[in-house]
């Protein structure tokens, strides 16, 4: 088998191995897995709340929240065989004092973000496990095709889910709940003027 999406006991060395340019791969319980093409919904919902947090993506203080490191699409080692790269993550930065520049990075982000697409079970499944048990404080999960947004705050029992709302809905979602979010935005609406 020569396709390096389906090895099994995959390394850092075999992601790394391939080209950044080609590399859109995750290693999920050894499996070196090729993350799914992004739709444009999934595209539109990934800028658009990238867009929508801005104002927590800078230092505290002032008119803003701030406070917080933002990364699209980024690798992030939980361990060896664990190798996530989530649509968005957030690390708050009094524990990150400078934005996150390694590969893979190696300090866990304190919010994630997956928005659904093709391959909905590592999602849902896999890789909410690897984020659960790194103690990731708040998973969110957007589903494109229900056009819901899905709020997570972990607990050692597992992750709670403290919020569910759909695309008519404006929320304070934590841990960014300074600001009211716009929830059809991310699925195509025009942003407010």
């Amino acid at each position: 088998m020569n396709d390096p999406a389906q090895r099994v006991g995959a390394t850092i060395a075999d992601l790394l191995a391939i080209p950044d340019e080609e590399r859109r791969h995750e290693i999920i319980d050894g499996v070196l897995v090729q993350k799914d093409a992004a739709s444009g919904r999934h595209g539109r919902a990934q800028l658009r709340l990238s867009r929508q947090l801005g104002p927590y993506d800078r230092r505290p203080g002032g008119r803003s929240p701030g406070g917080w490191w933002f990364a699209t699409e980024v690798e992030i080692q939980f361990e060896d065989h664990q190798i996530l790269r989530p649509d968005v993550a957030g690390w708050r930065r009094d524990r990150l004092p400078g934005p996150p520049d390694e590969i893979p990075i190696v300090l866990r982000p304190d919010w994630v973000c997956e928005i659904l697409s093709q391959n909905r079970r590592n999602d849902l499944v896999r890789k909410k496990r690897v984020y659960h048990r790194h103690e990731v404080g708040h998973y969110w999960i957007v589903d494109p095709d229900e056009e819901t947004l899905s709020v997570l705050r972990w607990h050692a029992d597992g992750y709670v889910e403290v919020l569910v709302a759909d695309r008519s809905e404006r929320v304070h979602a934590e841990p960014f709940d300074e600001i009211e979010l716009s929830l059809g935005v991310l699925f195509g609406d025009d942003e407010d003027e």
